[in-house]
């Protein structure tokens, strides 16, 4: 064989060769959360990383930092703009910095049952997402957290009994304004801090949903739960854009399946949860107090002028706030 006609097998087998031993190098996304280790959330999220690390052939890796070890939401956001961190569990409230209508589910009283928070959901959330990946967050889907409701030390039947208390409110302008409009004594606190807060007293009032409230051990602060769901919630596992844009076509689609089917079984779980959280919370010894017609009404009406404030103010757009009205009036007009 001509020395010639070698070379032209051989260049073929040695490209091959090299092709074959160049190591594939795996993008890893650092996801923080103040989910606690061990909760059932933090499992199924584990369970979904590892079903995108094997459909990816280890591709894309996630690496989880749940517990609130990388601070509180606010400064889980900033180590994502530097990049120390490529993704987020958070609530609604944390993410209003880049979408100011994240957290309008949250207005006080909007809602009065699970199947008004359905219908607007149906139409809503992917404004919501659309508006999140405006600003450079991609969101795998809206998974609930459900309705708060008022935990104390003290018996909370009428808006003065509440007036009386040392009331915790998420650090947000959100809350700050509505805390304002109920002329409430609120303390600011991050999420990370209010059991140490319910502990030294410094606060001994809290709105929460049920799960949450035993996920991260408030109920053990308190004795009474004024049964009216104040305000619905939600939170979202958000990644930078930036970041997904590294990864292949493929590997982005295959980790927008994985994640999205998560978030759905998370949020219809949830629901779920939520009703036998708060059976839990009842069998445990939490007072449940239920308020009388006259006093819910004016719970209503302070809830109302709250959410026109919040409005009025630029926290929410006068569109987003229309279409949601809208909406829970055409669902109870049928």
């Amino acid at each position: 064989m001509k020395k010639d006609t070698m070379r032209q097998y051989i260049h073929p087998i040695i490209l091959s060769l090299l092709l074959l031993s160049t190591p594939t190098y795996a993008t890893v996304i650092k996801i923080a959360t103040l989910s606690p280790d061990g909760t059932s959330w933090m499992k199924t999220m584990r369970g979904a990383a590892k079903e995108i690390a094997r459909l990816t052939d280890n591709r894309v890796k996630i690496k989880y930092y749940p517990g609130g070890v990388m601070g509180d939401e606010n400064a889980i956001l900033r180590k994502m703009r530097i990049n120390q961190l490529q993704g987020a569990a958070v609530t609604s409230g944390a993410l209003t910095r880049y979408f100011k209508d994240a957290d309008i589910y949250g207005m006080p009283f909007l809602f009065s049952s699970q199947k008004e928070v359905g219908y607007v959901r149906e139409h809503m959330d992917k404004l919501i997402i659309d508006g999140l990946a405006k600003n450079g967050l991609i969101s795998y889907g809206l998974a609930e957290s459900g309705f708060a409701y008022i935990l104390s030390n003290a018996a909370i039947k009428s808006v003065s009994d509440l007036r009386k208390q040392k009331v915790w409110i998420p650090d947000t302008t959100s809350a700050r304004d509505a805390a304002k409009a109920f002329s409430l004594k609120s303390i600011p606190l991050p999420i990370s801090d209010v059991l140490a807060g319910l502990q030294t007293h410094l606060v001994d009032t809290i709105a929460a949903p049920p799960i949450a409230s035993i996920a991260l051990q408030w109920h053990s602060q308190v004795k009474y739960l004024t049964n009216m769901p104040l305000l619905y919630g939600w939170g979202t596992l958000v990644v930078s854009k930036k970041t997904l844009k590294k990864l292949s076509k493929k590997d982005q689609t295959t980790m927008h399946k994985v994640m999205s089917r998560t978030f759905k079984g998370i949020d219809i779980q949830n629901k779920k949860d939520n009703i036998a959280a708060l059976a839990a919370l009842k069998n445990q010894g939490i007072n449940f107090i239920k308020p009388n017609q006259e006093q819910h009404k004016e719970w209503k009406s302070l809830a109302l002028f709250a959410n026109q404030q919040l409005v009025k103010n630029g926290i929410n757009s006068k569109k987003m706030y229309a279409l949601i009205t809208k909406l829970i009036n055409d669902y109870k007009m049928k």
